[in-house]
């Protein structure tokens, strides 16, 4: 069964609290639902999906913490059309790129989200904010048909 199919409609949340560990977590929560979904093994394109995958969630995570005193909730959705990553925090400043300093490290989160997503953006909450991005299974990627 195809890796756009198997898994199709379902919801994983992550509960998050502090700094210490989340990123890890984060990404090792994702890589676990990706595997349980038949993403996984992955080589050639696939791959390079399922590593564009764990890199956003380790960016959007990683400015949670930078940014907004660390995420709250990491919940991924498996649908029709991929996968949407959502990570919720406290901040309800909207996500904004840093200018670029050559000489600094860094600041290069929201182009890797531009970058490596079909889309992103974010959505105020009660609490703060969500942070998305969406991400085209594999399969559709590849051109493979979804049955």
């Amino acid at each position: 069964m195809g890796a756009s199919l198997r898994g199709q409609g379902q919801t994983r949340r992550l509960a998050l609290f502090g700094t210490k560990g989340v990123v890890s977590r984060c990404r090792d929560f994702t890589a676990e639902a990706l595997d349980d979904w038949g993403w996984t093994p992955a080589v050639g394109e696939r791959g390079a999906v399922v590593e564009d995958v764990l890199l956003l969630v380790s960016e959007m995570a990683t400015n949670a913490c930078l940014h907004a005193g660390g995420p709250t909730e990491l919940v991924l959705r498996h649908g029709p059309d991929g996968l949407r990553i959502e990570v919720a925090d406290t901040s309800a400043q909207p996500p904004h790129p840093r200018p670029r300093e050559v000489s600094l490290p860094g600041g290069h989160g929201l182009i890797v989200l531009e970058r490596l997503s079909q889309s992103w953006g974010w959505a105020p909450t009660d609490g703060g904010k969500i942070v998305w991005v969406q991400v085209t299974s594999p399969d559709r990627q590849a051109g493979t048909p979804d049955r």
